[in-house]
């Protein structure tokens, strides 16, 4: 009904306004034709005249106006002395009967209503437009107060039973661990009774965590989907306005509007917009978003019962939560969605797959073992480009090759065919890709090579795609190190061949120094400092979001760091001018194959070195 009121109320203004222009045009034109049809006024004397010289056709009598209608077709209007017949007026100036037997005199009864009406509209009608200017002002203001009294409300979009959102867990691939838990919380939604006869209390919060795109927010819909109970769901960022209290308000009127539909669900997204520490405020001023958090913790779990109401909510950065939302009470339960393994990946692929038409060569667990990494959210992209780029090119299905170009340009962005390299640019980015491909073959921990290319992707000229054989969650000391080795494959390679250094290793030499220096003070590896680590990094939330790294050792030890981060670096561009020295035959074979063909795939690169 509420629906149905807003939709009518711009069509009632605009039916006002049109009324409103039609009279205005009305008067217009009224007053127009008045005017222009408005009869001649003549004294006595001119009457008499007129009628003695025969120019007058009909004389016609309405109380106490007299109006003559002249053989010209024009005509004029004279006033007589009231209760004065005209007969005793016209015999009084002299007319003869024979003149007047050439006239038609009529005699009409006074209109009360005509006479009224041409007295009063005049008066009228700027009364009338002053009244429409007058109510329409009052409906404005009317309208500004109900806006007004309804800025404290949550705009919570409640999905009902009937039409809850058609997602269970079947459509949420991977996260096992995650949908245990969240099971439990559906059947106390559904059962509660058999939790409350063993003295259980349902579970008043619950804290999804995990990086952006691993389905959190599908997770909790799936959660409401399953219990088939009311989903009030509304954003961190809805809360907080620039006006004092606004926030509070919309918390209380929010829980008031769950309570009444218990048991349901409130599920907050990215609560870390109201749910960062406090304190972190300039101070000495009202802090709204602080004023908002005090109250959601005082409705999860304050002095009045809060029963039957469960809150989920979602958050990619759990640090920074106060921990006043965290203890028990408020989300008792923490569910922590990590990034999908490749059983899950190739889960979720067939999933986003459905209504995709594929080729019957497509293999998605050879998709699956190419994304590593890769969020569901990043997964459903990647088919979605290769749907983009089957109907591009004006095919029916989609094929293998279109999902790992697109596996491609998630990563790279798209190829810039554009970007058209001099020869002399063309064989130095050679040349730099094989010495990446040819270090990372004959490392032992290194990632094995599936794709080479000197096709520009993004802002890089060329590239080595490397993957993991399977997922890890740990990264030895031994894989570090070979991974700077073959970092720096690009550089010696360029500085063997060309005795020359161009600009295309800088972000290689970027991240290889990055990684010497947290080998050495985040992850212990230095045989030389042993097990610690060296600084931390602090967030600072001032006018913005800073890191800063808190130093916890002397100036004489940054010292030694420095050499024992350099001493790393020093040590894999050894080894990798060593592979590059040693198989330089091999290394003219990869070049002249990527100048050949631009790309080379894992099976080709392979058989190089056979």
């Amino acid at each position: 009904m509420s629906k149905q009121l807003d939709y009518m109320k711009p069509l009632s203004k605009n039916i006002v306004l049109f009324l409103l222009a039609i009279v205005i045009l009305a008067a217009l034109f009224s007053s127009f034709r008045m005017d222009a049809d408005k009869p001649m006024q003549v004294g006595i004397q001119t009457l008499i005249q007129k009628i003695e010289n025969g120019e007058v056709e009909t004389i016609a009598v309405s109380g106490d106006e007299i109006t003559m209608t002249l053989k010209d077709g024009s005509l004029a209007k004279t006033q007589k002395e009231s209760g004065e017949p005209l007969s005793t007026l016209l015999t009084n100036y002299g007319v003869s009967p024979q003149t007047l037997q050439t006239v038609d005199i009529r005699v009409e009864n006074e209109s009360s209503r005509a006479y009224l009406l041409s007295i009063l509209l005049p008066s009228l009608i700027p009364l009338i437009l002053l009244i429409l200017i007058f109510w329409f002002m009052i409906r404005q203001l009317q309208g500004a107060n109900n806006r007004a009294l309804s800025f404290g409300q949550s705009g919570a979009k409640e999905v009902a039973q009937k039409d809850k959102p058609q997602v269970t867990f079947l459509d949420v691939a991977g996260a096992r661990e995650a949908k245990a838990e969240l099971l439990e919380e559906v059947d106390f939604l559904k059962n509660p009774k058999k939790f409350v006869e063993l003295g259980a209390k349902i579970p008043k919060g619950v804290l999804l965590m995990g990086a952006p795109g691993t389905g959190k927010t599908l997770l909790a819909r799936a959660v409401a989907g399953e219990a088939g109970v009311p989903f009030f769901h509304m954003s961190g960022s809805e809360f907080v306005e620039m006006f004092v209290g606004v926030g509070a308000s919309r918390v209380r009127d929010l829980f008031q509007k769950a309570k009444k539909q218990a048991p349901c669900i409130v599920f907050i997204d990215e609560i870390d917009a109201v749910g960062r520490q406090r304190g972190a405020g300039l101070g000495g001023s009202h802090d709204e978003r602080e004023q908002t958090l005090n109250q959601i913790l005082v409705e999860m779990d304050g002095f009045a019962p809060n029963n039957g109401v469960v809150v989920m909510a979602a958050t990619n950065r759990p640090d920074v939560l106060d921990p006043a939302l965290l203890r028990p009470g408020r989300f008792d339960r923490q569910v922590i969605i990590d990034m999908p393994d490749i059983r899950d990946r190739e889960e979720i692929l067939q999933i986003h797959a459905k209504g995709k038409p594929l080729e019957k060569e497509v293999e998605l667990r050879r998709v699956a073992e190419r994304t590593p990494g890769f969020s569901g959210a990043d997964l459903m992209n990647l088919l979605n480009e290769a749907a983009i780029k089957a109907a591009r090119e004006n095919r029916k299905t989609i094929q293998q090759i279109d999902i790992f170009d697109s596996i491609e340009k998630v990563l790279l962005g798209p190829e810039r065919k554009s970007h058209i390299l001099s020869e002399k640019e063309r064989q130095i980015t050679a040349y730099h890709e094989a010495g990446h491909s040819l270090v990372a073959h004959h490392l032992p921990h290194a990632d094995p090579v599936h794709k080479v290319s000197i096709v520009s992707r993004g802002r890089a000229a060329g590239y080595t795609l490397k993957l993991p054989l399977e997922d890890r969650r740990l990264q030895s000391r031994a894989q570090f190190l070979d991974d700077l080795a073959v970092m720096l494959g690009g550089y010696v390679t360029e500085k063997t061949i060309f005795n020359d250094i161009t600009t295309g290793p800088s972000d290689d030499l970027k991240k290889v120094t990055a990684l010497a220096r947290q080998i050495v003070t985040r992850y212990g590896m230095s045989e030389r400092f042993g097990p610690r680590t060296f600084g931390h990094q602090e967030e600072m939330i001032f006018l913005g979001k800073e890191l800063h790294e808190k130093k916890d050792y002397s100036e004489k030890l940054a010292e030694q760091i420095d050499e024992e981060v350099d001493r790393f670096i020093r040590d894999a561009e050894k080894i990798a001018t060593q592979i590059i020295q040693e198989q330089r035959s091999s290394l003219e074979k990869i070049v002249e194959r990527l100048l050949e063909k631009e790309t080379i795939e894992r099976e080709e690169f392979e058989a190089l070195f056979l």
